[in-house]
């Protein structure tokens, strides 16, 4: 959250005219197990109140996991008792989490059928992928890359990501690639790769952000380097 999305708005300010200030408030987690995530949403409130202080025009909820772990359907809840800090706090701003934007990114881009890649351990990505899929998205494959350390996922090298890719058997049935399920795990130096490479949508949790951020400020959503989802079609 705190490097491809300023990295991303950056790109954009190239282009816009708009400019961006970048506020963020922790949630601890060390190890991206179900339990560590649990206890990281519930700090989900106070983080709210703290940047609401702040005045700021939205907020993004960033660990995909963390909401996905938490019940299918579970950013639709997060998103509104988070707003609903941010009015009695007397600074009411809309939030977006990094899970709804990515199932609301596929649907904008009329994907059905979608390829994932994931940091997580197995059993935590098979949860990322019923959560999807509860939403009307077939994932037709998956790949899990099973790091646990949340600092060695953010350490993982993105052009590891046109190899996985390439390794996958079914993505001539997909609509579209998830390329990183996971705003920690870097992506956006391989996502045009990608695309080339396929010839078909690439997309990534960050990038889903980003372009969620912008619609709920009712900006163009044109940012350069990211993707067929930030072309400014959507």
């Amino acid at each position: 959250m705190e490097t491809e999305i300023p990295a991303l708005l950056r790109a954009r300010e190239a282009i816009s005219p708009e400019r961006f200030t970048f506020h963020s408030s922790r949630m601890r987690m060390k190890h991206v197990t179900k339990e560590e995530l649990a206890k990281m949403d519930c700090e989900s409130d106070r983080c709210a109140l703290e940047l609401s202080d702040a005045q700021v025009d939205v907020m993004g909820y960033a660990c995909l996991v963390a909401i996905m772990s938490m019940g299918k359907g579970y950013h639709r809840e997060s998103q509104n008792r988070l707003h609903q800090v941010t009015v009695e706090n007397g600074n009411p701003a809309p939030v977006v989490s990094s899970a709804g934007a990515l199932v609301e990114a596929v649907q904008a881009i009329g994907a059905k059928k979608v390829a994932v890649v994931a940091p997580y351990m197995k059993p935590l990505t098979q949860m990322v992928v019923e959560y999807i899929e509860n939403e009307g998205i077939e994932v037709v494959e998956w790949r899990a890359l099973e790091i646990s350390d949340n600092l060695a996922v953010a350490a993982h090298d993105p052009m590891n990501l046109p190899g996985i890719v390439g390794d996958m058997e079914q993505i001539a049935a997909v609509d579209a690639v998830i390329l990183s399920a996971c705003v920690q795990m870097p992506s956006l130096p391989a996502v045009s790769m990608v695309e080339a490479q396929i010839g078909k949508p690439v997309l990534t949790a960050a990038i889903a952000t980003t372009w969620s951020l912008l619609k709920s400020l009712s900006l163009d959503t044109r940012v350069p380097g990211g993707g067929s989802l930030l072309s400014g079609a959507y």
